[in-house]
């Protein structure tokens, strides 16, 4: 793994969850980090941990929907001979119907899911294709199979992720460099568990962390679209035809996942 991705990989939200999952994993592999989210306090932590298992990491405490936040990470990354870029910084920052909700709110959502996201792949792309070696994972979601109230700008900019990611692996595997779009279902997360998400559901396929970061690069060569967590199948259900039945099915469903009470 060291050879093809290392010896330096950037993980843009790399403090918690899935993003120090990989960490963790590529430093058991010899890989150093440069490791990238918000809040100082989880990144610091995350990066100690990782440090002690003989690699070297990097931290850098900004907000991706900065438009300096990618001038800022090239000039941190310059000295580096970086193999792998992760983006795991798309979470859902807002929800909210589209036509009453705050515009501001909802570019943060592309700006987070798709304009960083293509400024770092761009950036990187173009190192690992002059080095003829390397790869990029792009952390997707199911939402992007099927619109669903409230996340309408989210499932929209997930859907973008993964169609780019398919364009993507079909230019950079002639220069040999492995391009992913690896998609969670619902994972057991920071993030989830502050976004109120009701874990507990009888039936809910609930991922680890470990488990899908261990996917992940696992079938990094294996593009471009990996299906995390056993969700298949209702990936393929997703992916049909939007009949009217479906949407509503998928709205219940997040419903019942955000209403702790139901």
């Amino acid at each position: 793994m060291r050879e093809q991705y290392g010896p330096w990989a950037v993980i843009a939200g790399g403090s918690e969850g899935v993003g120090a999952a990989f960490a963790h994993q590529l430093a058991d592999a010899g890989i150093n980090s440069v490791l990238i989210a918000r809040k100082p306090r989880p990144l610091a932590e995350t990066a100690a941990a990782v440090r002690d298992k003989g690699v070297e990491v990097r931290t850098l405490a900004r907000d991706l929907t900065d438009p300096a936040a990618p001038e800022e990470i090239r000039t941190a990354t310059g000295d580096l001979d970086v193999g792998l870029l992760v983006y795991n910084a798309g979470a859902n920052s807002y929800g909210h119907e589209f036509v009453t909700g705050d515009p501001d709110r909802m570019r943060e959502v592309v700006d987070l899911n798709i304009t960083a996201q293509l400024a770092l792949t761009r950036h990187f792309g173009q190192r690992l294709a002059g080095r003829g070696r390397g790869g990029i994972l792009l952390v997707g979601s199911m939402a992007g199979y099927l619109g669903q109230a409230e996340v309408s700008v989210y499932s929209a900019a997930k859907a973008f992720g993964r169609v780019f990611a398919e364009g993507l692996w079909l230019e950079l595997r002639e220069y040999g460099v492995h391009v992913l779009e690896l998609v969670l279902g619902v994972t057991d997360t920071p993030a989830m568990r502050r976004g109120g998400l009701n874990l507990d559901l009888p039936g809910l396929n609930v991922a680890r962390p470990d488990d899908v970061a261990r996917e992940g690069l696992e079938h990094l060569a294996d593009g471009p679209v990996w299906i995390a967590g056993g969700n298949q199948r209702a990936v393929e259900k997703r992916n049909g035809f939007p009949r009217a039945d479906v949407v509503l099915g998928a709205h219940e469903a997040m419903r019942r996942l955000l209403d702790p009470a139901s």
